[in-house]
């Protein structure tokens, strides 16, 4: 049981969203008393208290849309790329990365990505991963990575016709035996997601293969109309939009996510919204590779479940909610739009669509939601209150200013110090391996 006491409180829960002296009681997983920390130190003297010394108590972030396999990617030039389109950038980077990911790069990635999330306040994250070299066994992998991390993860492999029928093979199986093992297992802090890369990359018979060894488990988590390869592909090669042909073979759906989004027409998004499927944004990505802008403001209208995810290009979600903010506006130019949208994407979307997968609430603390609770250094020069934290976490705050994590009530992070974990000695591990990886890259 642990006391998180004498902070400036932040629920997210609109019954009482702020507490300016506050504090939460967890006993195991859960939340079981929010109140002041007056009422809750005299009522559970026995729990371990953690004092947030008048800093910011607030529920943890979650990520609906990161990759793994580009863990160890941080600073790698890769010889002779100088990408010119999208394309370019899969394929001189992104596909020759994972093309050498084995079993222990995948291990290394998983480290460095969870690490760095529980640095940021992020407990649960949904990933798409993939590791073309050592394809068997890679998400059982992760998995092992965020028992022992403590992030709550749900899981899928990218499956791609790029490297061929025999990897293509492997990678519907990794899904499939994924899915049926986080089902045997029931595991509170575990999912799984039926993985694919983007419609380009896709045939029809692998798109049979897919919904055939799925068999109505699980969700999809795919990439769709990020750059204008899906849209160039479906129209040319099946004469369809894209999302009509996730449609023709039942990928759409309310436990399946979209990632990016960017080339829908009208049509599409009211595909979208009728078959309650959900959408994840990346604005940091977008803007990096150079693929435009998702029409955020448009699905909002359309009444779509949006969320906001990293794709890796970050793991501090407050910095992509700036970056969501901004390219919104700049996009649309209008100094005025895009607050609202930005911040329930992060605060409110992110919890609804984690809740089709996980069964404790998420992103709030109340009493039997999951305790999921972060501590933030950050004392403004300017007043703060429940009516304008947004406006704090835009314009004051970073991940990094988090101090103490807790995941499903373990804590991990504490006085930012890693609990349970040797951060010296994974941190050589995982440099020692990136090293023999880039090394391979670049041979």
């Amino acid at each position: 049981m642990y006391l998180f006491h004498h902070g400036r409180l932040f629920t997210r829960d609109e019954r009482r969203p702020y507490l300016e002296d506050g504090a939460v009681v967890t006993e195991g997983e859960r939340i079981i008393a929010v109140g002041t920390s007056a009422e809750l130190k005299q009522s559970y003297p026995q729990a371990q208290p953690i004092d947030a010394h008048g800093q910011l108590i607030m529920p943890a972030f979650i990520n609906t849309h990161t990759h793994i396999y580009s863990g160890l990617a941080r600073g790698l030039s890769i010889n002779g790329y100088h990408p010119t389109n999208f394309y370019e950038i899969l394929d001189g980077m992104w596909w020759k990365l994972d093309r050498e990911l084995t079993l222990a790069d995948t291990r290394a990635s998983a480290y460095a990505t969870y690490l760095e999330c529980i640095r940021n306040g992020v407990t649960t994250v949904f990933d798409h991963h993939a590791s073309y070299r050592e394809i068997p066994g890679s998400l059982f992998a992760i998995a092992e990575c965020a028992k022992e991390t403590g992030v709550r993860s749900c899981l899928c492999y990218e499956v791609s016709d790029r490297d061929g029928e025999e990897k293509c093979d492997q990678a519907i199986r990794e899904n499939a035996d994924f899915i049926r093992y986080c089902q045997e297992q029931n595991d509170p802090m575990l999912a799984a997601m039926f993985g694919m890369h983007a419609l380009f990359t896709l045939s029809d018979k692998t798109f049979e293969k897919c919904v055939k060894a799925n068999d109505g488990r699980a969700g999809y988590h795919i990439h769709i109309c990020e750059g204008l390869n899906d849209v160039e592909d479906s129209r040319d090669r099946y004469h369809m939009l894209p999302a009509e042909r996730l449609e023709k073979w039942g990928i759409l759906g309310e436990k399946t996510i979209l990632g990016h989004c960017i080339h829908l027409t009208e049509p599409e998004m009211d595909m979208i919204k009728e078959t309650h499927t959900m959408v994840v944004n990346n604005p940091e990505s977008n803007m990096g590779n150079a693929v435009g802008c998702s029409p955020v403001l448009r699905m909002f209208e359309k009444g779509i479940l949006l969320g906001l995810g990293t794709d890796a290009y970050t793991h501090d979600m407050l910095e992509s909610l700036k970056a969501a903010l901004a390219i919104q506006r700049h996009h649309n130019r209008m100094p005025n739009v895009g607050w609202n949208e930005v911040t329930t994407m992060l605060f409110h979307n992110n919890a609804e669509m984690a809740a089709r997968y996980f069964d404790l609430p998420l992103g709030v603390i109340r009493e039997g939601a999951a305790a999921d609770i972060i501590v933030m250094d950050y004392l403004p020069f300017t007043p703060l209150s429940a009516d304008n934290l947004d406006g704090h976490m835009i314009f004051g705050m970073n991940g990094r200013q988090c101090r103490t994590t807790m995941a499903n009530g373990r804590l991990l992070y504490h006085d930012r110090r890693f609990v349970g974990l040797d951060e010296e000695k994974l941190s050589a591990e995982i440099r020692n391996t990136a090293e023999k990886l880039w090394g391979r890259v670049n041979r």
